[in-house]
């Protein structure tokens, strides 16, 4: 399998030129790269929706508040595009990865500010500010320049979707966002571009946020919010106390940031599980392990 791989708008523009003036539908997958099985099973839904899938590469500048984070965030476009070279595709479908420079993709400064209101005062929004603004500007970036019919994006970045189905309201764009659901490692860690920054340590006890989730999710269908919540944080923030073994670094612990039982539609924190919701609550959680932040979510 070839993938057209486009580096600038111009050549984006003339790979997808012949689907527009056909009206083919084309699927959007964002990624910042580092590709995974998590990534893949976005691609491939989009695949089996679409003639042409578009996934973009972008380590999106503007989204970090934290310049550290930047710096380390893995770029590897080249094991990037042999990943999707392993890919099986129907004989008439079109992939293209588009991977820009910050240059091609912000050719004039960013002054663009976006607001969501209720929904990005919670969780990620306090603690990352302008976070969900830079992610919003790239999204309608990429929604211009690919004129996507549906998008894909993955359910553990469960706040990042609602955000982006609030820009699709705003900006009143007829684009399907489709929710996929997390891919997690046969240990129960849901897969991300962050976990290789995991050292072997590290990545051992990582299942231990899922496991401990897991759990809690039972326990919040017959008790206090508050109290399950506090529960979740008390156990992992004594799990190295609790599981020393004598392999075990004194150091490696789990700090946990914040972890919260919301409602799946508006995202506010839940004090009981109501009846029949809408949506599903969910409870989300950021914990730092070994220098590195991890996010992970399980519905109620």
């Amino acid at each position: 399998m070839k993938t057209i791989v486009a580096k600038t708008t111009q050549e984006l523009g003339e790979a997808l030129s012949a689907s527009r003036s056909n009206n083919t539908a084309i699927g959007l997958v964002p990624t910042m790269g580092a590709l995974h099985q998590g990534h893949l099973s976005l691609i491939e839904r989009s695949i089996g929706d679409n003639p042409v899938t578009v996934v973009s590469i972008f380590v999106n500048p503007i989204q970090f508040n934290n310049k550290e984070d930047l710096q380390k965030y893995p770029r590897t476009l080249e094991a990037d595009l042999a990943l999707l070279d392993t890919l099986e595709l129907p004989d008439s479908h079109k992939l293209i990865v588009f991977a820009p420079s910050e240059q091609e993709m912000y050719p004039e400064p960013v002054d663009t500010v976006y607001h969501f209101g209720a929904i990005e005062e919670v969780m990620e929004g306090p603690r990352r500010p302008g976070h969900f603004s830079g992610v919003a500007v790239v999204v309608r970036r990429l929604f211009d320049l690919v004129q996507p019919r549906k998008a894909y994006f993955g359910e553990k970045d469960y706040q990042q979707i609602a955000i982006i189905r609030e820009l699709l309201r705003q900006i009143k764009y007829p684009i399907e966002l489709v929710a996929c659901p997390i891919v997690r490692a046969d240990d129960g860690l849901a897969l991300s571009s962050r976990n290789k920054r995991l050292s072997p340590e590290a990545r051992a006890i990582a299942p231990a946020i899922y496991a401990t989730l897991s759990q809690a999710a039972e326990m919040a269908l017959c008790e206090d919010c508050d109290e399950v919540k506090q529960w979740v944080a008390d156990t992992l923030n004594s799990w190295h106390l609790v599981n020393q073994s004598d392999n075990m670094p004194n150091n490696l612990c789990f700090e946990v940031e914040y972890v919260e039982i919301v409602d799946g539609t508006t995202l506010q924190p839940l004090l009981s599980i109501p009846e029949n919701p809408a949506l599903p609550p969910v409870i989300c959680i950021a914990v730092w392990l070994d220098g590195v932040r991890l996010i992970d979510m399980v519905k109620i």
